[in-house]
């Protein structure tokens, strides 16, 4: 068994422009980190909002599992490829009989396996069932067939967030926050082994407000009435954790945070 298994975890996919920053910095990361697998979370990738089979296919030729959120259920036609894609995972926490599958287990070419669990937290967001509880359940599912066990909690509020990485530590290798689009610098190894961080961020345009063009964000705000929002093409931005875990304990070793981006119009 190798010393270690590394996890490239990379934020929402926001659009076409997040796409073109996958094209343009994945590569590199791969070359510098070599992964045993790589993560991203794909709820956004079709216009900023859901994501479609055809792009689903395009994001396999460079990603291992695809994770998501609220924003899974936006584009109706993805959801019979939502049911039969099982690298495709939804929200663990969604009611009973909601398409799709909640967790995936990766198997690495060497036979090491590794798992990954979607959640989606409740606070200021939809009343689902209890993260903490869905965690309890599929956690102990998981663990019988891997120690690696990657969560990402798909939730607006930090304070969640941190309360599911204190209550997963130990349990999950790691808690991986997705879903405000902005990169939080708590990167951190609990004391009982597992890697956090609240939020993963986003592979989107730079110049944005949360992936989303500027203009149409500040006229959210000055006007207080809804936009019509579209994806960014101002620039590109990508940022992402890198975690080094241990394959015989699922302990994690170490968690490295990167940000890469390019100024510029993306046409």
């Amino acid at each position: 068994m190798p010393d270690k298994f590394g996890v490239l975890f990379l934020g929402d996919i926001i659009g076409r422009t997040g796409r073109r920053a996958m094209d343009k910095f994945l590569p590199g990361l791969v070359q510098k980190y070599s992964p045993s697998m790589i993560v991203a979370n794909g709820e956004n990738a079709a216009g900023g909002s859901g994501i479609t089979e055809d792009i689903g296919k395009e994001l396999f030729l460079q990603v291992d599992v695809l994770t998501s959120g609220n924003h899974i259920w936006d584009k109706k036609e993805a959801l019979p490829y939502l049911a039969r894609e099982p690298r495709l995972i939804r929200p663990a926490n969604y009611p009973p009989g909601s398409p799709g599958r909640f967790s995936y287990v990766f198997q690495r070419g060497d036979g090491v396996r590794a798992a990954v669990l979607n959640l989606q937290g409740r606070v200021f967001m939809e009343p689902l069932d209890c993260p903490f509880r869905r965690a309890d359940e599929e956690v102990t599912a998981l663990a019988a067939e891997t120690p690696i066990i990657v969560v990402d909690l798909h939730a607006e509020a930090t304070s969640e967030k941190q309360a599911l990485g204190w209550y997963l530590d130990g349990r999950v290798s790691a808690v991986i926050g997705t879903h405000t689009h902005v990169p939080t610098a708590d990167e951190r190894i609990l004391p009982k082994g597992t890697a956090y961080i609240s939020d993963a961020g986003m592979a989107g345009g730079r110049n944005a407000v949360i992936g989303i063009s500027k203009e149409q964000g500040l006229q959210r705000f000055l006007t207080s009435r809804p936009q019509h929002f579209e994806p960014s093409r101002d620039g590109l931005f990508l940022s992402c954790v890198f975690i080094e875990i241990d394959p015989a304990t699922g302990k994690s070793l170490s968690i490295v945070r990167e940000v890469l981006a390019e100024d510029g119009h993306d046409e």
